[in-house]
């Protein structure tokens, strides 16, 4: 079937949801065309490609460090795959991020008392060690800064234990907010800090100072789960971090302070490129056709990047390949849109939506420019199926989600709330004036598990929520590029 701007009409089994859209106002009387909805989920049952989309990201291409080669094959790869369906415009476009790194060797073993390896990541642009450096650790996490200066030649090329053990966790995923009918909280739960005496920042620059191997600090959560992250302006010569397994971090303290043989081997082996400081944004479209409305544009979108010590599966290879899938599906159905329908990949997200900051900055400089952005529907916080968007506050905007959310109920659609969530790519665009929301999904094993963590792996995810997805980021996409006035403001 191909899709174009004419209207076709609503079938019997949607009248009660025409109905109900008919009573929203103006912006809302607009029903859902129930005969593409049906064609694009047949086409996602008949010539599903979320499966080889994700399976692919996750298990082949791995984890998308924003700027590392790994990202970058993802960015190519994606943009191959937007070539070979007939997207228009396909391309990549750069951004300023931070030196490019890989990580090329780990080994962290503890050899005494007994021979142990250790569950422990390096933090991403973390400097490499100086070789293998071994010894007994040295432990400063209840010590002040005095007492630090005077250990001074025991630090250099020391393995550093830095924290106290670690005995706050996060140990509760948020709450699902598309349950229920009332308001919601929303963001991300707090995620306890390593503690010490000497605030973390200060002591570091005291271990670099004096020449120490490698520093260790926990891990906030439990049960073998590792969170880690990364800043990419580490210096260079900054002393080379690792986060460790609570678990095993507080055995290695408690055999510290219990003096007995204690003794650790670790090497880091990894490589900053200071001649690669962009990573690259992903973008295409399928064009609009109607003479008044294709330079408006629908924008769908998920950040690309991902953390490094798993594959990125719940974050956020799930929401891609979703996005990707409803691009798909609207091409393969020979989609001609009113407005124009454009997908972006974003890199830097989780370094602070660096990907998506630069493109509102750079293409959204004045009013004229945001007001060709229609709306922005972004896929990222949670995994499992899409409930809803959170709505951002935005009612008028909320009676017709409201409605195209109905004509997919039997899907599991169950609610868009009103109230916004941060931490995500649409922020840049709500911070512009421009509609912008973001999928509710489910949170279960997701903050406490997944999420930024060493067990953020495919099997986290199942293919049928991906492909429900892709259906409603497409049914959204097309409905919104349909309409004859833009989302309201």
């Amino acid at each position: 079937m191909r899709l174009t701007q004419k209207r076709t009409s609503i079938l019997p089994t949607v009248t009660a949801i025409a109905a109900v859209f008919f009573q929203l106002g103006a912006a809302a009387q607009q029903p859902p065309d129930s005969e593409i909805v049906a064609s694009i989920r047949s086409e996602e049952t008949r010539h599903s490609g979320a499966s080889e989309l994700f399976y692919t990201l996750t298990d082949a291409l791995g984890p998308r460090l924003s700027g590392s080669p790994a990202y970058d094959k993802a960015a190519r790869w994606a943009l191959n795959r937007f070539q070979e369906w007939g997207l228009t415009n396909p391309h990549l476009e750069a951004f300023k991020l931070g030196p490019a790194w890989t990580l090329e060797k780990l080994t962290t073993e503890m050899t005494l008392p007994r021979y142990m390896p250790l569950l422990a990541y390096a933090d991403a642009w973390s400097p490499p060690t100086s070789g293998v450096v071994t010894g007994t650790p040295v432990y400063v996490g209840d010590s002040s800064v005095e007492e630090i200066d005077a250990l001074g030649s025991r630090l250099r090329r020391a393995v550093v234990l830095t924290a106290r053990p670690q005995t706050e966790y996060l140990s509760k995923d948020r709450p699902e907010p598309s349950l229920g009918d009332g308001p919601v909280r929303t963001g991300n739960p707090p995620f306890p800090s390593p503690s010490s005496r000497v605030p973390q920042r200060e002591l570091l620059a005291r271990l670099q100072k004096y020449g120490a191997g490698v520093a260790l600090a926990p891990s906030a959560t439990l049960h073998g789960t590792v969170r880690v992250q990364g800043n990419p302006a580490t210096a260079p010569d900054a002393v080379p971090t690792l986060t460790v397994a609570a678990e095993q971090y507080n055995m290695l303290v408690r055999l510290v302070k219990a003096g007995g043989p204690l003794e650790l081997r670790i090497e880091v082996v990894s490589h900053s490129n200071r001649d690669r400081l962009d990573s690259d944004n992903v973008i295409a479209e399928i064009p609009g056709i109607d003479p008044s409305l294709k330079d408006e544009v629908v924008l769908v979108g998920a950040h690309l990047d991902s953390w490094h010590t798993a594959t990125g599966a719940t974050d956020n290879a799930d929401a891609v390949s979703a996005a990707m899938e409803a691009m798909r599906i609207l091409t393969a159905l020979h989609a001609q849109p009113r407005r124009t329908i454009r997908v972006a990949l974003w890199g830097g997200e989780e370094q602070g939506m660096i990907g998506s900051r630069s493109w509102v900055a750079q293409h959204l400089k004045d009013k004229a420019a945001r007001d060709k952005i229609s709306v922005y529907l972004n896929d990222d916080p949670g995994t499992g199926p899409t409930y809803g968007f959170y709505m951002e506050n935005n009612v008028a905007a909320k009676k017709i989600f409201d409605g195209w959310l109905a004509s997919l109920a039997d899907l599991g659609m169950r609610r868009n709330v009103i109230e916004g969530i941060g931490s995500t790519d649409h922020v840049p665009f709500v911070e512009a004036g421009v509609p912008a929301f973001t999928t509710i999904k489910d949170f279960s094993n997701y903050d406490v598990r997944t999420r930024h963590t060493n067990v953020d792996f495919a099997d986290a995810v199942k293919i049928e929520d991906v492909q429900q997805s892709a259906v409603v980021l497409a049914v959204f996409a097309w409905h919104a590029a349909m309409l004859d006035q833009r989302i309201p403001r």
